[in-house]
């Protein structure tokens, strides 16, 4: 019997749930741990060290020793790091570094590891909204720019010419001959800046409503000496192109929109008819007893309710969330007029939907 509820309870499932808790709260800490090691560059260092000790990964590092020993022993007995106490000295296990490593991406994890102290930087924020209603805004989330750039590497940049666009049969072919091809809700315009690299015949125009991303993203362009990229700062729900575009593109940009069915009324629009929207978007249902098996769905849920679902209601929007799932993404594709919408999965990535959509 619970003694402060004063009903019967399973006392093995309690405990069972207790140890779970327990769990919870040793990864939530080694997250922000990860989260260091990958923004100080200390798994890079170790990756390229043999076993060592505090003082010389520090050195090698160029950080101070006292933290590196205490972020060691975290990583110690988070067991992501190994530990020989005979010589005391630390080394990053090859198979480990293959998931937390700058030369590891698409696949280094600890980029996303840094989502949880983003997130959490707006956690008053939050709790407000919980209580009030409304939502926090973009400008609100420390570093949300760097970690987007960061996250968008993997999961969109790096990808993109040998395992995105090849979804899309004949496209690089187009992109090679010279098309025209917007990004709505570009960001920093990275992914168009490494297209135009690759296509210098197509023309590359971007929209994003944050003028420091299109600054940063049209710096960006000018470093590589690129005269086909051309960054603008618009609301994407007032975009007013009329069949001017071959090859529209959002990555992860349409459920965090105030407006999304406007966003995707105005990509048809802007679309020219044999033209080609592809739409990038997270991967889950609509129906949360669908998403149980999803093995980020808890990741994904908390980042809905904490950056993506909030921004959108700041702006007395709708609010979609990450998490609207194909099945909604599909009914307003087609609400929007686009008559063929096919959903492909790349292996690299489990967060995301790829979405090829035709009028």
């Amino acid at each position: 019997m619970c003694s402060n509820c004063g009903v019967n309870i399973n006392e093995v499932k309690s405990e069972q749930f207790a140890e779970k808790l327990m769990t919870i709260l040793n990864h939530g800490a080694i997250n922000l741990m990860i989260s260091i090691g990958y923004r100080t560059g200390l798994f890079d260092t170790m990756s390229k060290l043999e076993p060592s000790t505090s003082e010389e990964i520090a050195e090698a590092s160029g950080l101070d020793e006292r933290y590196v020993r205490e972020w060691l022993g975290a990583m110690v007995t988070g067991e992501i790091i190994d530990y020989d106490p005979e010589n005391k000295t630390y080394s990053l296990p090859q198979e480990h570094g293959a998931w937390l490593t700058r030369a590891a991406v698409p696949n280094n994890i600890a980029v996303t590891a840094q989502w949880m102290s983003v997130l959490g930087s707006v956690e008053d924020k939050i709790v407000d909204c919980f209580k009030n209603g409304g939502g926090v805004p973009y400008e609100a989330f420390e570093r949300f720019h760097e970690v987007m750039s960061d996250e968008s590497n993997q999961t969109v940049i790096a990808p993109l010419l040998d395992q995105t666009l090849p979804l899309i049969p004949g496209i690089k072919e187009k992109l090679e001959e010279g098309i025209e091809v917007l990004d709505v809700g570009c960001g920093s315009g990275f992914a168009l800046v490494h297209l135009a690299k690759e296509f210098p015949n197509s023309q590359f125009t971007g929209y994003d409503i944050s003028q420091e991303a299109v600054e940063r993203g049209m710096a960006h362009a000018a470093e590589h000496g690129l005269k086909n990229v051309n960054l603008i700062a618009k609301d994407v729900a007032k975009i007013d192109d009329v069949e001017k575009f071959d090859f529209i593109t959002t990555f992860d940009a349409v459920h965090d929109q105030a407006d999304p069915d406007r966003v995707l009324v105005n990509i048809y629009r802007a679309l020219k008819d044999e033209g080609i929207y592809l739409m990038q978007d997270i991967a889950g249902s609509s129906h949360v007893h669908n998403n149980m098996d999803h093995p980020l769905g808890p990741l994904l849920y908390t980042t809905s309710c904490m950056h993506c679902m909030t921004v959108s209601l700041s702006q007395n929007g709708k609010g979609l969330g990450a998490m609207w799932g194909k099945e909604l993404a599909s009914d307003m594709l087609k609400s929007a007029g686009f008559t063929q919408v096919e959903i492909k999965e790349l292996p690299h990535d489990p967060i995301n939907y790829y979405y090829i959509v035709r009028k």
